[in-house]
């Protein structure tokens, strides 16, 4: 099996599970080409990435190739194309931003297009039901070539157009928790084609844990964006309060984002420079070794006015392959990972009061803490195994395979270069 990854931007720092899946569909045998719409110009922080970096497919949005593929695509399939803008146009015609990056998609799906049959792609999977399964469905109606998609969180709760259009003409979609596959069916209805669940997982055998130091300060880690619907601002505040209740915390903030100077000014307001640390992005291995170092991962997550939300967070399931115990807020599908009082403990989202009162209860309770430690990695182990989740993918990805049609005739003029 040949099969194209199609994404938004590569490489992210926040989307190394991509990287993790591709990598083990490949140790299965499975030949992958990897396309992104945009270069991602952050640095590269992992390893993993940086390796597929250079087999990326993607072009600059000044490039003649783009003008050239929409010549190619008007002289081989004219009216394909014309409806594929009219469809494109009309459906975002209420954001002049979003039909602006509708158009950009088209533009680079056209030209991927070329690419992905000069390669021999035999199937196109995109992650996230937004730009990158709208560009596998252009993929699709200019080539014929059979796609899915993967949905995660903001793309299926908030960005939600043309989703059954795209839907619709896919073999099938991945809903990564069964809160997604229940959203995914009530809104598309008859338009809904097969919807499969497929977890993120995490590589267990590389997450081993370690026991607790037992003896320090409490700490505790959030591996995270800095973004609201991530709710550090939250749990700033929480850790003012343990200090205030006599309680030595220290707290280890990982990651970075617009919030990054609010929440430094809700620190120093607060007073606890000195026990709240705003890391900024980093690689796994320390991303890792925060969560090593704590005695809890707190993830209080909260929707916001637009409906953000997170759906299952990696980072959840990494802390409690490494047995350390979660605090999470009972949405989406969190609790499918994280069951309340078994596997970790769960508080309504936006409840300042319950968070505050989880994360007491573990600092005074050690045993509670290891008993929650022993019962996540569990639930992982069970259900989160990234080889588990991959085995299931590739399985669906061999049932369409095996059955699609031939896709049009190669193009010989079709560009094909590949630049990192």
């Amino acid at each position: 099996m040949k099969i194209a990854y199609l994404v938004s931007r590569f490489p992210k720092l926040s989307e190394t599970f991509i990287v993790d899946e591709i990598l083990a569909l490949e140790r299965r045998g499975v030949e992958i080409e990897l396309f992104a719409l945009l270069r991602e110009d952050g640095p590269v922080l992992q390893p993993e990435a940086e390796a597929l970096r250079h087999r990326c497919h993607v072009a600059s949005p000044l490039s003649p190739l783009l003008g050239l593929a929409q010549l190619l695509w008007l002289a081989r399939a004219p009216w394909t194309l014309l409806s594929i803008w009219a469809r494109v146009l009309w459906e975002h015609r209420r954001s002049l931003r979003l039909a602006a990056k509708a158009i950009a998609v088209v533009a680079f799906a056209s030209l991927h297009a070329l690419r992905m049959q000069r390669c021999g792609v035999a199937h196109v999977h995109a992650h996230w039901a937004t730009h990158p399964a709208l560009a596998a469905w252009v993929v699709h109606r200019l080539t014929w070539l059979p796609y899915s998609f993967t949905t995660h969180a903001d793309d299926l709760f908030v960005h939600q157009t043309m989703l059954a259009e795209k839907a619709s003409r896919a073999e099938f979609v991945v809903a990564i928790s069964e809160y997604n596959r229940r959203f995914l069916r009530e809104r598309l209805g008859a338009a809904a084609p097969r919807i499969e669940l497929v977890h993120c997982g995490v590589a267990i055998a590389g997450l081993q844990p370690v026991p607790e130091d037992e003896h320090g300060p409490f700490r505790i880690a959030c591996v995270a964006r800095l973004e609201p619907k991530k709710g550090q601002a939250a749990l700033v505040d929480a850790c003012a309060e343990l200090v205030r209740r006599g309680i030595d915390v220290r707290c280890d903030l990982v990651g970075d984002g617009r919030e990054r100077l609010a929440l430094a000014a809700q620190i120093a307001a607060l007073g606890l420079c000195d026990r709240v640390t705003l890391h900024g992005a980093q690689p796994r291995d320390r991303a890792l070794s925060a969560i090593r170092a704590a005695s809890v991962v707190a993830l209080p997550g909260i929707v916001t006015e637009a409906g953000r939300r997170d759906g299952v967070p990696v980072a959840l399931m990494e802390a409690m392959a490494l047995g350390r115990p979660v605090v999470a807020s009972a949405l989406s599908g969190v609790p499918e990972l994280v069951e309340h009082e078994s596997t970790g403990l769960l508080i309504e989202p936006g409840d300042g009061d319950a968070l505050v009162a989880a994360l007491a209860r573990l600092a005074a309770d050690p045993a509670l803490r290891r008993r929650l430690s022993a019962t996540g990695r569990a639930r992982v182990e069970a259900e989160f195994d990234l080889d588990h989740c991959v085995d299931h993918l590739c399985a669906l990805f061999a049932s369409v395979v095996g059955s699609a049609p031939s896709p049009p005739a190669l193009d010989p003029c079709a560009p094909s270069e590949v630049t990192g």
